[in-house]
C-alpha cells in the first residue's frame, strides 16, 4: 500500500508541489495564527506571554455583550454587509447578460474596459475620489446641484448617507470584474439551446430568462453563498479612510472598533479587541453554514 502511494506521488509530484504553495499559505498565514486567538479567553500580559496570562473564561465575551456599543455595532455591521449584497449582487449577472449579447466587438471590449477599469483603482485613491466629489464647496455633485438651485449638501457629515455612499461607490468600483466568472459560466452554456430557441422565435428576453440564468444559477449561488460567509467583513480600510466624527454613528463597525480597541486606543486591550473579532468570526461561520444548508435544501448547488 506504501509503495502504490509512492508510486503515485512520484508520477504526479508536479501537481503536489503545485499544491504545496497554497497548502503552505493557508497553514502558516490562517491555521498558526489561530494559537494566538486564545487571549480571547485570558486577561492577556504583554509580559507573561499567552501562555502565562490568566483565563477569564468568557468574560471578554460578556463585556462586549454588556456595552452600550454592542448593538450600534452589530446594528451597523449587519445592515452595510446586507445593503451591500443586495445591492452589488444583481447587477454584475445583468451586466454579463447584456454584454452576452452584444455582437459589435469593438463596443463590447470599450463597455468591459471601461467597467473593469474602477476594480483597480486603490482604496484610497478611491475614497480621495469620493471626498473630492461630494466637497461642498468645490465638488462635482455640489457643483450640479447647485445650477439645479439645490444644496450644497455635505454628504459626508450626515450619518444618513454614508451607507448608500459607502455601498454603491462599492457597486461601481466592483461590478464589471465580478461579472468575469459569470461571462465565462455563459460562454459555457450549449449554443444549441439559442439556435433551438431562435427558431422557436424566443426573444432575447425569452433566451435569457430560460437559457442563460438557469445556465448560470449554479455559479449565482456558490458565489452567493461565499459572500454570505463574508457578511461580517465589511471593508475596513474602506470604511475607516471614510469615517469622521459626524458620521461615526452609522460607520463604526466591529472591525474599525477592534482596530481602535486593540492597537489606536492607550490601554491597548488585545484580549478584548481577539475576543470582539472572535465573535465576528463565529457569526460568519453561522451564516455560512445557514445559507449553505438552505441551498441544498431548495436543491440548489452547495459547497458541501
Amino acid at each position: 500500500m506504501k509503495l502504490k502511494t509512492l508510486k503515485e506521488l512520484r508520477k504526479g509530484w508536479q501537481l503536489y508541489a503545485l499544491f504545496l504553495l497554497p497548502l503552505l499559505y493557508i497553514i502558516i498565514f490562517k491555521y498558526v495564527p489561530m494559537y494566538g486567538a486564545q487571549i480571547a479567553f485570558k486577561e492577556f500580559n504583554v509580559t507573561k506571554g499567552i501562555t502565562g496570562s490568566p483565563w477569564v473564561g468568557f468574560g471578554q465575551f460578556e463585556r462586549f455583550f454588556r456595552s452600550h456599543e454592542f448593538w450600534r455595532l452589530l446594528k451597523n455591521t449587519l445592515s452595510i454587509s446586507f445593503y451591500t449584497l443586495l445591492a452589488s449582487f444583481p447587477f454584475p449577472i445583468a451586466l454579463a447578460l447584456g454584454l452576452n449579447y452584444v455582437r459589435n466587438r469593438r463596443f463590447k471590449n470599450t463597455v468591459q474596459m471601461v467597467t473593469y477599469a474602477p476594480y483597480f483603482i486603490s482604496l484610497v485613491v478611491l475614497v480621495g475620489l469620493l471626498l473630492q466629489f461630494l466637497d461642498p464647496r468645490t465638488g462635482m455633485i455640489n457643483t450640479v446641484l447647485g445650477w439645479a438651485g439645490l444644496g450644497p449638501y455635505h454628504f459626508m457629515a450626515k450619518a444618513s448617507w454614508f451607507q448608500s455612499i459607502y455601498v454603491w461607490s462599492n457597486v461601481w468600483q466592483n461590478t464589471g470584474f465580478s461579472c468575469i466568472i459569470y461571462l465565462a459560466a455563459l460562454s459555457g452554456i450549449d449554443p444549441a439551446l439559442h439556435e433551438a430557441a431562435v427558431m422557436d422565435g424566443a426573444t432575447k428576453v425569452q433566451r435569457m430568462r430560460h437559457i442563460d440564468l438557469p445556465g448560470i444559477m449554479p455559479i449565482a449561488v456558490i458565489l452567493l453563498i461565499l459572500n454570505t460567509g463574508q457578511m461580517m467583513e465589511t471593508g475596513f480600510e474602506k470604511i475607516l479612510l471614510m469615517q469622521n466624527s459626524l458620521n461615526l454613528r452609522s460607520s463604526e463597525v466591529i472591525d474599525t472598533y477592534v482596530y481602535k480597541v486593540g492597537l489606536v486606543s492607550q490601554a491597548m486591550n488585545f484580549s478584548y479587541a481577539t475576543a470582539i473579532g472572535l465573535f465576528k468570526s463565529v457569526i460568519g461561520f453561522i451564516l455560512l453554514l445557514v445559507v449553505n444548508q438552505t441551498a441544498k435544501k431548495l436543491k440548489q448547488e452547495s459547497l458541501w
